[in-house]
């Protein structure tokens, strides 16, 4: 049975281009990885919990800022290990430097025995369309390519 997760793909206009807001994953696995590793905010939930609701739940979780009420849907991908991701897109304007992620706790080093806390994510950023296609995790690439259509649609 496949894991379902659901998140949000915050956007902003400065100076007349499209910026997305990205997270990149805390802990050490992610720490020298950049290209590809990036994400939008996202996490699991169950069948008790309405995929929307989980989306805003996840976003403020992962970065501290209250998720913007207006959303729209841009469908579902799945990712490379099967996970399904749904997400919104949804306008909103945050500063980065104010990021204030959960955390969790992980076995660092590994077979040390030694438990460490870590920020599920350790940055945010505001990306061009252009550069956020480097930038984000491959299978989630086309929820760029939505966002876009949706706004070109909606604009003219």
């Amino acid at each position: 049975m496949a894991v379902h997760s659901a998140g949000l793909l915050i956007y902003r206009r400065r100076n007349k281009r499209l910026e997305v807001f990205l997270i990149h994953p805390g802990g050490p696995f992610w720490t020298r990885r950049d290209e590809g590793s990036w994400s939008i905010p996202k996490g699991e939930y169950g069948p008790e919990e309405a995929p929307l609701d989980a989306a805003r739940r996840e976003f403020t979780e992962e970065t501290g800022w209250a998720a913007p009420k207006t959303c729209v849907p841009l469908g579902d991908v799945r990712q490379k290990a099967g996970k399904i991701v749904s997400a919104w897109a949804a306008e909103g304007d945050f500063d980065p430097a104010t990021l204030k992620s959960n955390t969790f706790e992980m076995e660092w080093p590994r077979n040390s025995g030694n438990s460490q806390e870590f920020p599920e994510v350790d940055r945010g950023d505001w990306f061009t369309m252009e550069r956020a296609m480097s930038k984000i995790l491959p299978a989630q690439a086309p929820l760029l390519e939505r966002l876009s259509v949706l706004l070109t649609t909606s604009d003219g």
